[in-house]
């Protein structure tokens, strides 16, 4: 199976990681923070590093730099942590529902209001929307930095100053732009990022990431044990204990702490240029198909991802034929109906989205199959 659904989650994974978490299995036996034998403090120097590294990769500072299951947990521990009864929120067109969601149940309940800014194909435009959207009780702007369907790129940067210079908080989405471009939390104006740590950065699954400027304080989510400030039945105050309670995943730690350091040894951009010369590969296969659709725009910018459909043929049904030729891909809305309404994919897409270890080769096998897919369905 060669997958081309790296955007759900990178496969394979490096060598290197994969290497590391079978040591971790038998190296890092204690609990991080927890006790003062030789196995925690092995472990607990580990996952101090695979933190000082995730720090340093996004211009944040080690203990600003919490570890987290998901994306989607990271999200949800800053939207419902910094959003409070009677604020605003801005939130873009292109949200997956780990924005979209938490935000519709916090405006369902009657907590924020919400007012969703659309993104355009010129930048300009979209900073512009924004703009428009802020309130005098505006308290935060959620902006994926990257479509999940499309791969588009929104103009995060600018909407960052837009957001300091109105005191209002930016939490970036950037699942689909971490270990593809450079992100940093002080460059980019951002003052809470939340990401994956299983797609982009290489790690495995169960692994994510929040990291904040502390310009906005965030409450914890859940109360448990941190290791730390143990005989009070209050949550500890400071970071990262007070957003980190129960065991962390030490494995998860580890797995991505080596996929950061075969990132830096890669290099960012060798890996964006090798993604985006596949895309490149694959439109000018695709362009040799008029029977398809491609959801893309020249006067924006996009990740290595790209979205299609073939006339004729549900985003499901053309997915099923390639998973019978051996290649995987995602079909339907995947978790972002706010895209596919400013689309008008009412169905969803069919989703190419490669990774560092595809190959040109493996793009135009793909290609092949979806010319014999159309020639079937014209043969019906």
């Amino acid at each position: 199976m060669i997958n081309f659904d790296n955007a759900a989650t990178t496969y394979p994974k490096p060598l290197s990681v994969r290497q590391t978490v079978t040591q971790a299995m038998t190296r890092y036996g204690g609990n991080a923070g927890r006790g003062g034998h030789v196995l925690t403090d092995r472990t607990s120097r580990m996952v101090y590093a695979v933190r000082e590294a995730a720090a340093e990769f996004f211009d944040a500072k080690p203990e600003n730099t919490i570890l987290c299951l998901n994306c989607t947990h990271a999200l949800n521990t800053a939207i419902q942590d910094i959003l409070e009864p009677g604020d605003h929120v801005i939130i873009s067109s292109l949200e997956h529902n780990s924005v979209y969601r938490p935000v519709a149940a916090l405006v369902k309940s009657g907590t924020v209001t919400c007012t969703i800014a659309e993104v355009c194909e010129e930048d300009e435009d979209t900073v512009e929307n924004v703009r428009r959207a802020i309130r005098l009780n505006t308290k935060a702007v959620i902006f994926t930095m990257a479509s999940n369907v499309t791969g588009q790129i929104t103009p995060i940067r600018e909407i960052g100053a837009l957001c300091k210079k109105q005191g209002i908080c930016l939490i970036a989405d950037g699942a689909q732009m971490c270990g593809v471009l450079p992100v940093s939390l002080e460059k980019d104006n951002i003052s809470i990022l939340c990401t994956a740590g299983h797609k982009g950065l290489y790690g495995i699954t169960g692994t994510g990431l929040l990291l904040t400027d502390c310009q906005f304080p965030i409450k914890p989510l859940m109360f448990g044990g941190t290791g730390s400030a143990s005989s009070s039945p209050d949550q500890p105050d400071f970071l990262p204990d007070r957003l980190e309670s129960g065991t962390q995943n030490i494995i998860g730690a580890a797995s991505m702490g080596a996929g950061l350091a075969f990132l830096k040894q890669r290099s960012l951009p060798a890996i964006f240029a090798h993604e985006q010369r596949l895309c490149c590969c694959f439109l000018k296969g695709l362009a040799a198909i008029p029977e398809i659709t491609v959801y893309r725009s020249p006067r924006a910018s996009y990740v290595p991802i790209v979205s299609f459909n073939v006339y004729g043929s549900a985003p499901e049904e053309t997915a099923e034929f390639l998973n019978q030729e051996g290649f995987a891909l995602r079909a339907g809305l995947h978790c972002a109906p706010l895209a596919h309404e400013s689309l008008g994919t009412t169905e969803g897409t069919v989703r190419f989205a490669p990774s560092v270890f595809n190959t040109e080769r493996e793009v135009q096998l793909l290609v092949n199959s979806l010319k014999k897919y159309v020639r079937n369905l014209k043969s019906r």
